[in-house]
């Protein structure tokens, strides 16, 4: 992993199964996700771009360097994670931007989880088919 450096800001984010520990420290916009490239790692350019959501906001892209280590989850979960994560980190230096941040819906952990599948049933919810005779 890259090295992290001592004024950064660290902040964890949680989305579906999956978390993510962010450092942000200032710098020229290097955002490293698991030791690769953001580039590398999140392949679809929507993916990029809802992890560059909080900086775009406060017109912060290139001013910060970002470190981030996932685990779990696919690659949607991890973004939305890393999103959190970068929002927690940027509240933490300056508390202005929370209700920015707010409005736009950034600070609230989205709680949507998969709901499990229960016994008896193929799904969550599916039933198989009732047969009266």
């Amino acid at each position: 992993m890259a090295k992290i450096p001592a004024n950064s800001v660290y902040a964890t984010g949680r989305r579906k199964t999956s978390v993510a520990k962010v450092w942000l420290a200032p710098g020229s916009g290097n955002v490293v996700v698991n030791g690769r490239t953001m580039l590398d790692h999140f392949k679809r350019e929507i993916l990029l771009q809802i992890i560059q959501q909080p900086l775009a906001i406060i017109e912060g892209v290139g001013k910060y360097d970002i470190y981030a280590v996932c685990h779990g989850g696919g690659l949607s979960g991890q973004a939305g994670a890393i999103r959190l994560g970068i929002t927690r980190c940027l509240v933490k230096t300056d508390e202005k931007l929370r209700s920015t941040m707010r409005k736009a819906g950034y600070i609230t952990r989205d709680p949507r989880e998969k709901e499990r599948k229960k016994y008896g049933q193929p799904g969550a919810r599916k039933k198989f088919q009732f047969s009266k005779r």
